[in-house]
């Protein structure tokens, strides 16, 4: 059986995930050894950092686990954000990473205390520490694009601050082994700045989402013109987007001929809906209304200026043409709102009425109709 999007996608951030928290482990471990025994007390506080960096792989594991289920009855429309609140935690550890290493570091610069020499096998460990989180920072990243996880890009950055601070260790014990050990706490602020500021972005780049922003200006009028690219489609407005995890929702009103049937217009609507899945792989959710016109500044009428509706209509109409002698029942009775007024065809069967009397009905309808604000247009039409 084949795996469904949804789970190759949680696959592949679980398999991601778990190489990047063996880097983690393996590296935390190998570096606080070798710190210990070259007397390298960076490469002690790298080590550590790398170990910490296990607790955002076990965060990136569940909300993948959870994020990536499929709707359910009390989540109809999914637990994408489970990923968005991750990678909001993800981006405040981030800046909590970022400020207790800017904070050591300038403590370190204005109180220097007594200066060791650490051993040179501590560049060798920082050096392979760079390369094995470089390496897991571009894989990490291109499973998350390939499936476009905003977790598990904000986990490869974690990924690359590890590396960062590893060259922080790498120049630092490289300037104390040529006599200029502030270099370590200068490169460390610089790292630590860099660190913050992608947190920063990570945070706001959630809330963002949290909050319901629309998608891009540039990406809606794409979306605008694929949608008035759809034959049937008049024009459009509402137009509503929003982002959940990987996913965008949209809502949309789509304007037709005044006069298509009610299945010639969602028709119209499931071909506007499956262009934009096409032409727009990200969108999974569309709600389209369709209108017979501009109903931009009406959507939310006045209640005592509200239309009565079919119960309501022709209940009055026949009161009105109870009286005529040739008046009987139609075949179908189709209603038309339009302009805020109501348009009335009455549709008959040949055996019902002559086509010699149906001018002479029309206008005899009409007359004792004239009455009712509501009322446009009465026609009546003669079938098979």
């Amino acid at each position: 059986m084949t795996a469904k999007p949804k789970e190759t996608e949680a696959q592949a951030a679980r398999k991601v995930t778990l190489i990047g928290a063996l880097v983690n482990a393996l590296n935390g471990s190998f570096k606080i050894a070798v710190g210990f025994w070259a007397n390298s007390h960076s490469l002690v506080a790298d080590g550590i950092h790398s170990l910490s960096d296990l607790l955002s792989d076990i965060l990136v594991l569940a909300a993948s686990h959870f994020g990536r289920q499929s709707a359910d009855k009390d989540h109809p429309y999914g637990h994408d954000r489970y990923e968005t609140l991750a990678t909001l935690i993800l981006g405040t550890l981030l800046i909590a990473v970022a400020g207790a290493l800017i904070w050591d570091s300038i403590n370190r610069l204005l109180e220097p205390g007594e200066v060791i020499i650490p051993g040179v096998l501590a560049l060798v460990a920082a050096l392979i520490s760079i390369l094995s989180k470089e390496w897991i920072f571009f894989y990490t990243r291109r499973i998350a694009r390939r499936i476009a996880s905003k977790l598990l890009e904000a986990n490869a950055w974690h990924h690359r601050t590890d590396s960062l601070s590893s060259i922080v260790v790498f120049v630092g014990v490289g300037g104390a082994l040529l006599g200029f050990p502030w270099l370590d706490q200068f490169a460390a602020i610089l790292v630590g700045l860099m660190v913050a500021h992608i947190g920063m972005q990570l945070i706001w780049d959630s809330l963002k989402e949290l909050v319901d922003t629309a998608l891009p200006a540039e990406e809606v009028n794409k979306i605008r013109a694929t949608v008035q690219s759809v034959p049937g489609v008049r024009d459009l407005h509402h137009l509503r987007t929003r982002t959940m995890g990987s996913r965008s929702l949209l809502d949309i009103h789509l304007q037709v001929a005044p006069h298509a049937s009610v299945s010639e217009g969602h028709e119209i609507g499931v071909w506007v809906a499956h262009r934009l899945r096409e032409t727009f792989p990200h969108i999974s959710d569309i709600t389209f209304h369709i209108d017979p016109e501009d109903d931009a500044e009406t959507d939310n009428p006045d209640p005592d200026k509200m239309l009565p509706l079919r119960p309501d209509v022709l209940e009055l109409l026949e009161k009105r043409w109870q009286g005529d002698q040739h008046y009987e029942q139609p075949h179908q009775t189709t209603l038309h709102y339009l302009d805020q007024k109501i348009d009335v065809d009455l549709f008959y069967r040949a055996e019902q009425l002559p086509l010699d009397e149906i001018e002479d009905l029309e206008i005899r309808l009409k007359q004792k109709a004239a009455d009712l604000p509501w009322l446009r247009e009465i026609r009546v039409w003669l079938g098979v």
